[in-house]
């Protein structure tokens, strides 16, 4: 662990080992990890992960699978001494012993906690500021309201979200008693670069099929990514275009998986194509744009959700066509970011992006610096939660 410095102090709690392998789930964290230090804090990741989730099954945390991954992307982006893997309820950890992360904690001005993954109440109650930020919109707060599911909520001072329209009239979702903040998702550009065109035109995407159950609220279901894939089936054949999708799927899926590849869809494991942090962003740069898929929970209930996917294929100069789930307001749109409905909007997404690339790539690149660059989202982020951003 490294000594004390003149610099306030950021805990950032996310999950990166609980489901090692996953290189765009790392990065969502690591962004505003990274975001941070380039403001000029002093940031140590945090992750509590439950023994239940240890790979391969019954073995310790310290020769664990998880703990390697952990280790290995600490490593890779320079924060050995500022990065922490705990065991729920033990005391035991990787990184910092569990006493020098309660100490810590204790001076850190602010917790950013991702999706509550910071369960720990010494931990998690030290900190001045404590912010909450809801990465699954409409889900966390139907899980909470609905079911009952406690979503650690309890014992922060603050409560974002990248559902943009959170709490807005035009959003469907209960607040949970909560003013959620909406906050854009950060992208470090210097770590994602415009990249020139590549050489062979393949749309692309990472994606879970089904990440857990849909949710009923009021006689409206709100449905997994799988529910919304299904009405792009024929995007392909609309287009003419190769499609290629990072895609974890049970591979008892038969129906699902025939139909996609009857239809066209390029099928890659996502393990090999974008299972660390670098071969997720050689994926993206490879590719000439995204076809953005929300979960259908997020289109139905308009929350507003934008990916931090998308952000990363905007910044390397990649055009995305996103489906529409309300965060029109948010960015702008028509150059660089297209929005869809239907699977014929989304063709012509495709086609207007092709018949004029150079022109959607750069303003892609500028969408990403206008928007979304981290000083600007993170910046404002730290504003909201009333605590001086910029520490250089």
């Amino acid at each position: 662990m490294t000594g004390p410095s003149h610099r306030p102090l950021a805990i950032v709690a996310g999950s990166i080992a609980d489901v090692p392998g996953q290189g765009g789930g790392t990065w969502a964290v690591l962004q505003y990890v990274l975001g941070l230090k380039k403001l000029g804090w002093d940031v140590h990741l945090v992750e509590e992960i439950g023994e239940d989730r240890l790979l391969p099954q019954g073995v310790q945390l310290e020769t664990s699978e998880n703990a390697r991954y952990f280790l290995d992307v600490a490593r890779r982006f320079g924060l050995e001494g500022q990065a922490t893997l705990v065991l729920s309820g033990t005391g035991r950890s990787v990184g910092a012993t569990y006493g020098e992360l309660v100490e810590l904690c204790g001076r850190a001005e602010v917790l950013l906690n991702l999706s509550g993954v910071l369960r720990d109440p010494t931990l998690r109650g030290s900190a001045r500021v404590r912010a909450y930020l809801d990465l699954d919109p409409a889900f966390s707060q139907l899980w909470h309201e609905v079911q009952g599911l406690d979503l650690g909520f309890d014992g922060h001072t603050h409560f974002l979200s990248v559902g943009l329209e959170m709490g807005s009239p035009s959003c469907s979702i209960p607040k949970c008693a909560v003013e959620w903040i909406p906050s854009l998702p950060p992208v470090v550009l210097s770590e994602w670069p415009f990249q020139p065109r590549p050489d062979q035109d393949c749309w692309s995407t990472v994606a879970n099929w089904r990440g857990y159950g849909s949710v009923e609220w009021e006689g409206v279901r709100y449905g997994q990514k799988a529910h919304a894939f299904r009405e792009l089936f024929r995007l392909p054949g609309l287009t003419r275009t190769r499609f290629e999708v990072a895609l974890a799927i049970h591979p008892e899926e038969h129906s699902d998986l025939q139909a996609l590849r009857d239809n066209g869809w390029n099928l890659v494991d996502p393990m090999v194509a974008a299972g660390t942090p670098d071969r997720y962003r050689r994926f993206i740069e490879g590719s000439t744009g995204e076809l953005g898929v929300a979960k259908a929970g997020y289109v139905t209930a308009g929350c507003g959700w934008f990916s931090d996917r998308s952000a990363c294929y905007l910044a390397s100069g990649r055009p995305v066509i996103a489906q529409d789930t309300g965060f029109g307001p948010y960015l702008p749109t028509g150059s660089g970011l297209l929005s869809f409905r239907t699977v014929e909007e989304a063709a012509e997404g495709v086609k207007a992006v092709q018949a004029e690339y150079g022109r959607h790539a750069w303003a892609a690149r500028q969408i990403a610096r206008g928007f979304l660059d981290s000083d600007l989202v993170l910046s404002t982020l730290l504003e909201n939660v009333d605590v001086c951003a910029t520490h250089l």
